[in-house]
């Protein structure tokens, strides 16, 4: 069975906490890391592996073994320089997944091109939905629509290829109510049931969160 994938998040302020807790909460481990120790230690009781240090230099980065770290989350989007260098030294320490907040689409430009996977505008992503959809290894993209219900995104597997709804049954197997189906820009609603699946399709769906665990 593999391994629980893990994450630093660089940066504890509202987004960067909200990031690191919900990952926290949800069993994953986790490395938090300041540069302000006051915030360390206020954040140590809610993470277990809290650090105050300079993610900037190159040895700091070593000596916290980010590289072998799944995904960096870096929570600096009012600090370029030092956003740019902590998705540098993540990338050229062998950090396959660096998501960076940026403050403004030419930020955005700017770590993208310095070799961030991904770049989040925190008004439009919170801190929480972005760790959840972290959490949800193998999903597009998932919205909470309450506490206990989510709307999610999910690629049709090789397996789904092929057979139609009837034969797969995915509301019995998941309890998903499968609200359309997404082939590029088109998205269908009027779904029939004896349709079959193609490659690179995407079913939306409604969904039970905790019974999304069964798909990862």
């Amino acid at each position: 069975m593999k391994a629980k994938k893990t994450y630093a998040v660089f940066g504890l302020g509202r987004y960067g906490t909200a990031v690191a807790k919900e990952l926290v909460e949800n069993g994953s481990e986790v490395i938090a890391v300041d540069t302000d120790q006051k915030i360390v230690n206020d954040m140590a009781a809610y993470l277990p592996v809290c650090k105050c240090a300079d993610v900037t230099d190159a040895e700091v980065i070593s000596r916290l073994g980010i590289g072998n770290i799944d995904t960096v989350i870096v929570c600096m989007a009012s600090n370029l320089e030092a956003s740019v260098m902590a998705v540098t030294l993540c990338k050229e320490a062998g950090v396959k997944n660096v998501i960076a907040k940026c403050a403004n689409e030419m930020h955005q430009k700017i770590l993208l091109r310095v070799g961030a996977d991904q770049v989040v505008f925190p008004e439009n992503e919170s801190g929480v939905r972005l760790a959840k959809n972290l959490l949800s290894s193998g999903f597009i993209d998932m919205i909470s629509l309450s506490k206990d219900v989510s709307m999610v995104e999910i690629d049709v597997r090789d397996e789904w290829i092929g057979k139609d709804l009837i034969e797969l049954d995915l509301r019995k197997k998941y309890g998903f109510n499968i609200v359309a189906i997404k082939n590029g820009d088109h998205v269908n609603v009027n779904i029939s049931p004896e349709q079959a699946l193609e490659k690179d399709t995407t079913l939306i769906v409604i969904a039970n969160t905790a019974k999304l665990a069964k798909l990862k």
